[in-house]
Order: structure tokens, then sequence, then C-alpha cells
């Protein structure tokens, strides 16, 4: 059976389920559920750039535009949720990034979440996008100019699907994708943000990249109420003491999150994300989908796209984890974490014999996500994470990250893979043994 996020309400769990409706910045228990969604069944969603977007729409109180939430069938809080990504493609045209300053006056402590217009004073007022450039997006009670934000340095690019180049235009060309913005932004039709390519900032003409798409913030629904973007410890930072409703303690942000916010680059076609459940029904979601992005996503933001998505999901029963485990594909895996082949095997048990090392461990790459306020603190939650799930001594988790393993950043300023090679064994015990081999031919 298969339904749409438009359909009647289900009590029966369904094998497949599109969505194409959105939370509008906030993620948490208060958000509908849609599904139940079948274990093993498959998830289908096209979903909205993230970012500039619904940045520059005050409106919203989160950074993002994700995808309203999906109940899965027997998740439990205690258990994780394994997401396949079966299939990603980017539909958009053209984007717009770059670096951002804030606009004072026009935020209560935090820009993403809580906008304001400094001429008439309303929170998250209605706006519309009169003409193009940076004073476009007008407030729709007084028609000032309302943006919270601009760009100090930016830039538009155009994409050739067919073979996945990505090129950044001049003012010219940024002016005329401007006319066009929502068209060639590909807004799916209940996305509610403005699309970047209005502000036509095209500071960068001339550059290829290639395209490598990934999802930003995809995981499971955190325990409280957040703002999308925040779903996280570094951009969550700022939820600590803000003057806004969604402020909170740093304890209450850590047993709350799920670090569905990682712009971790290899979250790709592929890989197989393995989320922590910490609401009834696990609530997936996904969006800000990148057309690519170096690690570190060292500007703030990289080129957000609408996309389309395809992933399965399996429920892992009993795997209490704090945050996210990645296995990544075989080609992002840092060298030292990668599987020996057969021939490096048959050398391994030549030295072993050599030495009288006759027992040889049998493992397979995982990798941990950790976030905090900084890369140090990322480090040691990354760390932590993998000790605590593995039944490992933090000393050892070094050790093997060390030699068998690497730390690699995701996003500054606080968010990291810790990727070790661990024993087969555990991960059986643990409950993803299966999903290991079945990645990586083991």
């Amino acid at each position: 059976m298969s339904i749409t996020s438009s359909s009647k309400h289900q009590t029966l769990p369904v094998d497949q389920l599109r969505v194409d409706t959105y939370t509008h910045g906030i993620i948490g228990p208060s958000q509908p559920m849609l599904g139940p969604l079948a274990d093993g069944g498959r998830l289908l969603a096209g979903t909205p750039p993230g970012c500039w977007g619904p940045m520059i729409t005050p409106s919203f109180q989160g950074g993002h535009e994700v995808t309203q939430p999906v109940r899965i069938a027997g998740a439990e809080v205690g258990d994780a949720v394994a997401l396949t990504i079966e299939r990603l493609r980017v539909t958009s045209i053209a984007t717009s990034s770059g670096v951002m300053q804030f606009v004072d006056g026009r935020y209560h402590g935090d820009p993403f979440v809580a906008k304001l217009c400094s001429a008439c004073g309303k929170e998250h007022p209605a706006s519309h996008v009169d003409g193009i450039g940076a004073d476009a997006i007008r407030c729709s009670e007084c028609g000032a100019e309302v943006s919270a934000f601009r760009f100090s340095h930016g830039y538009v690019m155009v994409f050739d699907h067919d073979n996945q180049i990505g090129l950044t235009v001049g003012q010219e060309v940024a002016n005329t994708l401007a006319g066009r913005a929502s068209e060639l932004s590909m807004l799916p039709e209940q996305a509610q943000q403005h699309s970047i390519l209005a502000l036509a900032r095209a500071d960068i003409p001339g550059v290829a990249s290639p395209m490598r798409p990934f999802l930003g913030n995809i995981g499971t629904t955190p325990a409280r109420d957040l703002p999308d973007s925040h779903n996280c410890a570094d951009f969550g930072q700022h939820l600590i003491g803000a003057p806004h409703r969604y402020g909170v303690s740093k304890e209450e942000l850590d047993a709350a999150r799920t670090d569905g916010h990682m712009d971790t680059n290899s979250v790709r076609e592929g890989c197989i994300l393995i989320c922590p459940v910490k609401v009834p029904g696990a609530g997936v979601y996904l969006g800000d989908m990148h057309a690519q992005q170096g690690n570190g996503e060292i500007a703030g933001h990289a080129t957000d796209v609408s996309g389309e998505t395809e992933l399965t999901v399996e429920v892992v029963k009993g795997l209490q984890i704090d945050g996210p485990i990645l296995l990544q594909n075989l080609e992002d895996l840092p060298p030292l974490a990668r599987p020996l082949d057969a021939e490096q095997r048959r050398h391994v048990r030549a030295l072993g014999a050599r030495w009288g090392q006759e027992a040889i461990e049998e493992n397979g790459p995982v990798t941990f996500i950790g976030s905090g306020s900084n890369l140090n603190e990322a480090t040691a939650n990354g760390l932590a994470r993998a000790a605590k799930a593995l039944g490992l001594p933090y000393d050892e988790v070094l050790n093997r990250a060390t030699i068998a393993g690497s730390i690699e950043i995701s996003r500054l300023p606080g968010t990291v893979r810790v990727t070790l090679l661990c024993p087969l064994t555990i991960l059986d015990r643990i409950g993803i043994g299966h999903l290991v081999r079945r990645k990586y031919a083991l």
C-alpha cells in the first residue's frame, strides 16, 4: 500500500509513503506525524532548499524547510532507525549562496529563529518579493525592506544535471535568473520560502564545481520542539538562554537533540544513516539538500537546492544512541578505515604467521557524528558516543580512531565524523552487524 502526505490519516502501516509537506522551520513533538510507514518501508520526498530561502523569509522560525515527520511502525524510544538513501536527485536549475551578515534590529537574539520587522515591529511578518536585489524582501504589513540577512559575499550557480556540474554566473545573468527565481529554484508547490535567487548576488562568476549532492538535515524528531536548523549542538548553542520561546538550557538541548542537522557531505546516495529514536514513532524527516560542499562548509552555507530523495527504513530495536551513526560509501571513508581487500588480508595473515599472531580481528567501519560548540567539543562528543554505543573503553576508541580510522570535520564550528574499524562481534551485539556486512560486502 502506498499513500502521499495529502492522503487521509492512516492507522495501518503502509509500505510506501510520499511526503510533500513541510514544517515551516520547527521540528519536534508538536508536529503531527504522517504514516505510519512500515518497518522496511520506502519513503519518498521532494524537498525545498534549506538555509538562505527560509533565512530571508521572516515568517520562518528556523533556518530550513524540512519535511513533515513520518511515524515508523514499531519504533519506540530507546530504539534506532536505519535510513538507507537509495536515490538523491537535484531538481533546482540554479541557486545562490554565500557568506552571511546579520541585519541588526531585525531579530530577537537569533535571526534564524526570531525575526521581526524593524519598521512596524511585527514579529514573523508575512512578506513578499518586490523586484530583485538585496532590498527585494518586503514586509506585507508595512512595505519596509525586512530581511534579517545580507550577503557579505555571494554567488549564483547554474547546473547541468546530465553531466553533474555547476557554474557560477556574472551579474547580468544573475539578474535574469532573479526574474524567474521560484521557477528556476524548482520550489515544491507547498514550500513557503522566498527563493534566494531573487537577491541576485554574483561576486565570483566563472567558477565550475562538480555536483555531489547530499542531505544536510536528515534524521529523527528531537525530544522537544527546536528550530530545525538548531537540532545539533553548534547551531543549537544559540538557543541556550535565548530570549525567545525556544530558549533552553544546555542540559535540555543535549537531552533533546538528535543531530539531524549535520551538514555531513557523505550523507549521500548509497549511505546508511542510523538515527536515535527520542519520540514514539521516531518522526523521520529530511531536507536541506546541497548540490556540493567541501568538508567544513567553510562559508557557513553551501549550494542549497530543491531535490528528490528516496530512502528505506529499518528499525533497530534496543540500540540506545545519542546521535547518528553513519555507514559511509566506501570511497568516502578515510583510507585507514577502509576494509582490507583480499590481497591485503592475505598479506596480513602472512604477517601474523611470521610473528605468531594467529588471531586477526574481523571488523568493519562505523562513523559516529559528534557535535559541540566548537570542534574540540564535537570531537570529544563523537568519541564518547562511540565508546558508549560500542561498549569500548574511551582510550581504546582513541587508539582505534588513530590507527584504523580518522577524525574529519563535517561543519564549522562544531560537527565532526569519528570513524573507526570495530570488531564485527560488537556490531552484531548492538544490532547493526548485518547493516555493516551488507554495506561493505563483508
